[in-house]
Order: structure tokens, then C-alpha cells, then sequence
């Protein structure tokens, strides 16, 4: 989903966190694995949502087409990345997207100026979309190096937003907002999106788990059609994800 801010986004500073770094992360609750992260002050940069990074310099993150990353004249969008040299020889092996999905390809750096620089700071999170110049993403060891959970930060940094924050989710899911730790609230608020005319992905690896961020182990978010649907997934895109991409990007994949 791609994300057109209107108005200067909530940014909230310095709140504690209630679990610890590893359930934070990733909780087991119920048989479901959700992604459970609270709003935090890293290095003085504010994360929204749990893992969307927002800085002083950024009142609008996102808007309009300007967020996307530059299309090559061969018609792909080369994105370069560099890798702390912390991560294990395994963790720098984790796969990111499959080549042939998308028109999207992350490079190794050599002397782009713009390009994605993903150390292990505290927790997970991401910028949204292109920002210019050395972008930061953070993928703390070991408990974000998992291929999905960098998936899921890549697709922020390629301007995706969380699938429940879609305009139109409230036809889809029912937030259980008397469930949801109250300074938490916030990470539940829609957006104005462009759904680039697809359907709601419950399978998306953009969206929330049932269980994100409940204060009583009660579900905070609750499918309107099918109660049985899985949803919070952090294994790879679903095919939504990947067509997404291609859209939003203009691919021909």
C-alpha cells in the first residue's frame, strides 16, 4: 500500500517497553507468531507503529510519487544496500526478494549515493520509502534477521505502509481497541492509500498479527468474514505483496 501523509504524523518519544527485547519482537501467542514492538526513541530517530522510523526533518513521510526509488532506463530499480559487517555470514545470506518476482533489485553498494545502510541497532524498523542519500535500517541479531521480518522492513523502505492501516480496512477487520494497551492506540489509525486497485491481503507480510499489541491476550484485531482467516504471517510477500510491487513500481514482471 502506498501512503500519501496529509497532515504531520503522531510521533511518540521515549515511552518504555512493557516485554522483553525478545517477545517484543516476535511473540508466540496462541500458535500465531506476531510481530509485537512498541514505540520507541532509537538514536534519536521515533518509530511509529511499532517499526516505522519518523524524523524532525520529515513532517510528511511518503508523499505523493517523490518516496519512490529511481528506475533504471532498463526498466529495473536497482537499490543498494550495505551490511554491517556484524551479521553473521549466515544472516548476510538471508534471501530478499526472488529476482524474477519483481523489477526490483537490491545491489550490493560500490558508490551510489543513495542507498540503504542496515545495521543491528535496537529492534526492527524501517523509514518509508526512498529518502536520499544514507538511509538507515535496523536489524537487530538475532531476533530480526529472519527473511521475512527483513522483508517486511525492505517493503517499508520501498513505501509500504501496514496492510490493516489501509483506508478501507474497516470493512475487512474489526479493531478491538478495548484490547490494545492504550499508549498503543495510535499504531491502529488509517491512512489515506492508494490500494493500487487490489484487494485486502490477509496474507500480506505487511499486516499485523491478531494478538499485536493486546494488554489482556485477547485479540486487537478480529476478520469480519472469515474468523478462521490467518493473518500476521512473517514468512515471505504473498502474491499481493509482489503484484504491489510491480504497480507501484510500473513493472513489467
Amino acid at each position: 500500500i502506498f501512503c500519501f501523509y496529509e497532515s504531520k504524523p503522531h510521533i511518540l518519544v521515549n515511552f518504555s517497553c512493557r516485554f522483553p527485547l525478545t517477545q517484543m519482537l516476535e511473540q508466540e501467542h496462541k500458535g500465531e507468531t506476531t510481530l509485537v514492538t512498541c514505540v520507541i526513541s532509537v538514536d534519536g530517530t521515533n518509530l511509529r507503529e511499532g517499526d516505522i522510523a519518523v524524523s524532525g526533518r520529515s513532517q510528511k513521510n511518503c508523499f505523493a510519487r517523490s518516496c519512490l526509488w529511481t528506475k533504471s532506463v532498463d526498466g529495473k530499480v536497482y537499490i543498494a544496500y550495505s551490511l554491517s559487517h556484524a551479521y553473521s555470514k549466515q544472516e548476510k545470506q538471508t534471501r530478499l526478494f526472488s529476482e524474477t518476482d519483481t523489477c526490483v533489485r537490491f545491489v550490493p553498494r560500490t558508490h551510489q549515493r543513495d542507498y540503504l545502510d542496515i545495521q543491528p541497532k535496537t529492534g526492527c524498523w524501517s523509514y518509508l520509502g526512498a529518502r536520499g542519500g544514507r538511509q538507515s535500517i535496523s536489524l537487530q541479531t538475532p531476533e530480526c534477521t529472519g527473511s521475512g521480518v527483513t522483508i517486511h522492513e525492505l517493503m517499508h523502505a520501498l513505501g509500504f505502509v501496514h496492510e490493516q492501516s489501509r483506508a478501507d480496512r474497516d470493512k475487512y477487520v474489526t479493531i478491538m481497541w478495548s484490547n490494545i494497551w492504550k499508549d498503543r492506540l495510535r499504531n491502529f489509525e488509517k491512512f489515506k492509500t492508494n490500494n493500487l486497485n487490489t484487494p485486502y491481503d490477509y496474507g500480506s507480510i505487511m499486516h499485523f498479527g491478531k494478538y499485536a499489541f493486546s494488554q489482556d491476550g485477547e485479540p486487537t484485531i478480529v476478520p469480519k468474514r472469515n474468523w478462521n482467516v490467518k493473518f500476521g504471517q512473517r514468512f515471505g510477500p504473498s502474491d499481493l505483496d509482489i503484484m504491489k510491487i510491480n504497480r507501484m513500481y510500473k513493472c513489467n514482471a
